[in-house]
């Protein structure tokens, strides 16, 4: 064991070394919306989360070799699965913090971009005829910010564009940080499955409902920007094509989307996102677009730098599996019983009363009494448990329940059997009722009964 240990503790040293050898070595960051170079506050955030991105790499791999000892050392598993489960919790705290610098950087992205926006768009020039074969020394690599669009389209139509096209870092960010959400959330429910205790068990199945809540959120804002982006988009290739009299490339692109809109029908509800998959699938159909649009308008360079994104996107693995976890249940239940050989001696002692923290499950009070008893006094029954209050009182419990009527058939064999005024009783969530003296009702609700109309008063 202790061999192993220093294994355990050897892999994750190597791990935080090679996560400092690169953050030494870390090359600069670029800010992702051109413009935003001078911003101190943004750089130093991109700059931050490159940083733990590293470590999180690194943490990554440390567990991926855990696993591999934990598979190849099976008998020594719960060692290994609480490291396991220690530097998952470390994954966890550094996405979270990722996902707050995130937040930021978005936020100042578009605070920018709608600062910005009417700053982008000059006084418009008179229309001009489109000229294919624009000089590289007077092309842009982003295809929006070639001065035909400025030229072309109506003032509103081209601040549109821009603004859509400043957005995609936006859902480019969603889609990125749902995608680091979903395989945490995986990760979490390997962890949960394994875990030994039910506060750490409960602690993992708070966080993966959490971060499943967040990437609901995520999907939905992703939604809103990308209909936003594509309408836009859209609108102002087809303007533009339509201008130029290119019909049949606008008929093109409506088939293009008629099959894109037929394959998310038959994708919709099989994976963790229809919104992940209606992203990626209508991006490849509109940076498809765009490369027409720019070959059209003879932008070489716009031309190469979309077929660039196009080999991105047909990397991305838009498919993801759908997470479901069920809450696990560490309520123990056990019926009454009675034996004539004592379970309960000096050396095998009443045990203490566990409380569960999630979950309901009735006993019996067998009697409250002011200090402790043995365990003759209850006639054989068991399982038998104790707990003492805050008043230093000794309270008794036999069996566990699930259901009150369970609980209930177990207090009327407990009188057949001579216990005077046995009681069910129950922890919900941990929280003690006496069920037989308060009934089922939760504390601090109330029951109104109106008899009649003259059991009202007379007075508003």
């Amino acid at each position: 064991m202790t061999h192993m240990l220093r294994r355990i503790c050897l892999l994750v040293g190597a791990a935080c070394c090679c996560s400092l050898l690169r953050a030494a070595v870390q090359p600069p960051v670029e800010a992702r919306i051109a413009g935003l170079e001078g911003n101190t506050e943004y750089m130093s955030l991109l700059q931050e989360e490159a940083r733990l991105q590293n470590r999180e790499d690194s943490v990554l791999r440390a567990v991926e070799g855990l696993r591999q000892q934990l598979r190849a050392n099976p008998g020594e598993g719960r060692l290994v699965a609480e490291e396991i489960l220690e530097l998952e919790n470390r994954i966890f705290e550094i996405r979270t913090a990722k996902g707050r610098l995130i937040d930021r950087i978005n936020t100042i992205e578009q605070d920018w971009v709608l600062a910005n926006l009417d700053r982008a768009v000059p006084a418009p020039e008179p229309a001009a005829e489109v000229q294919p074969g624009i000089p590289q020394a007077q092309q842009m690599r982003d295809l929006v910010a070639n001065a035909c669009f400025r030229r072309e389209l109506p003032a509103e139509d081209y601040a549109a564009l821009l603004r859509a096209q400043r957005l995609e870092s936006v859902a480019a960010g969603c889609m990125n940080r749902y995608f680091s959400n979903h395989t945490t959330l995986g990760q979490l429910a390997d962890a949960y499955r394994l875990a030994f205790v039910e506060n750490e068990a409960i602690a993992l199945y708070d966080r993966y409902v959490a971060l499943e809540a967040e990437n609901r959120m995520l999907a939905d804002s992703l939604s809103s920007v990308w209909n936003y982006i594509f309408d836009n988009k859209s609108y102002a290739y087809d303007y533009l094509l339509d201008k130029l009299g290119h019909e049949e490339l606008l008929a093109g692109q409506e088939d293009a989307v008629a099959e894109t809109a037929r394959n998310l029908a038959e994708l919709q509800g099989t994976t963790a996102s229809d919104e992940i998959v209606d992203y990626v699938l209508r991006k490849q159909v509109i940076v498809d677009y765009e490369t027409v649009v720019a070959g059209v308008l003879g932008l070489d360079k716009a031309s190469d730098s979309l077929r660039h994104v196009a080999r991105q996107l047909c990397t991305i693995d838009y498919r993801l599996p759908r997470r479901t976890l069920e809450e696990r249940s560490f309520l123990v239940f056990d019926k009454v019983t009675f034996s004539s050989v004592p379970r309960y001696t000096a050396k095998n002692p009443i045990p203490e009363c566990r409380i569960y923290a999630r979950g309901t499950i009735y006993r019996v009070l067998l009697g409250t009494y002011r200090a402790k008893r043995p365990p003759t006094v209850f006639r054989g029954a068991e399982p038998l448990y104790y707990t003492v209050d805050d008043q230093g009182q000794w309270r008794y419990f036999a069996g566990g329940f699930a259901t009150r009527q369970e609980a209930e058939a177990a207090q009327n064999l407990l009188k057949k059997r001579g216990f005077i005024r046995p009681e069910v009783v129950a922890w919900r969530n941990g929280v003690y009722r006496n069920i037989t003296v308060d009934g089922e009702a939760a504390p601090g609700v109330f029951r109104v009964e109106i008899a009649g109309a003259e059991a009202l008063s007379a007075v508003a």
